[in-house]
């Protein structure tokens, strides 16, 4: 893993990049194989290149969002809005976790449906509920967990995370 390492810190948004357009598109495609009990190309060739390129662009926002709320919790620890106790394991994985998630994820769910929907020019609101009670059950647990390991490890299991609930949607969106 070694390789992995070196190459996701060398470059660090093109291998986020990368990881969220092949996984998060293809949880996109679980999904659907799920909800319609078969195995399948779900979408036609340019839109999944949409996906691919909507999973790319939101990689970025992500990484940032890493970044920015893991320096952000230790901001807070060191003027006392925190308690020390988030300064290390756990409790700091789920302190990451929980604030980004109940800040920037609400943002997020947002855009991806707009990113989802402008190729056919009509945003179905819809169900994005759904998405929002996302963050809670699914992501902030999901992340406790990113957040608990080293960083060069952190995106590509955010990027594993994607297909995962693509997965659960598929699941809860039976047809």
């Amino acid at each position: 893993m070694q390789w992995y390492i070196e190459l996701v810190t060398k470059h660090p948004i093109l291998t986020a990049m990368i990881q969220f357009a092949i996984l998060g598109t293809l949880g996109d495609m679980v999904a659907k194989w799920v909800q319609e009990k078969r195995i399948h190309m779900p979408f036609s060739f340019l839109m999944t290149l949409w996906k691919m390129v909507e999973w790319a662009f939101l990689a970025i926002l992500i990484k940032a969002a890493f970044i920015g709320y893991q320096s952000f919790v230790e901001g807070l620890i060191a003027e006392s809005m925190l308690p020390a106790i988030a300064k290390e394991g756990v409790f700091r994985a789920f302190a990451v976790s929980f604030l980004m998630n109940a800040q920037f994820g609400f943002l997020l769910v947002v855009l991806h449906r707009i990113l989802d929907y402008l190729p056919v020019g009509k945003i179905k609101w819809n169900g994005i509920n759904k998405g929002f009670y996302s963050l809670f059950w699914f992501w902030v647990p999901a992340h406790t967990v990113t957040f608990s390991l080293s960083k060069p490890y952190q995106i590509g299991l955010a990027a594993v995370w994607s297909l995962v609930l693509g997965l659960i949607l598929g699941l809860f969106n039976k047809k």
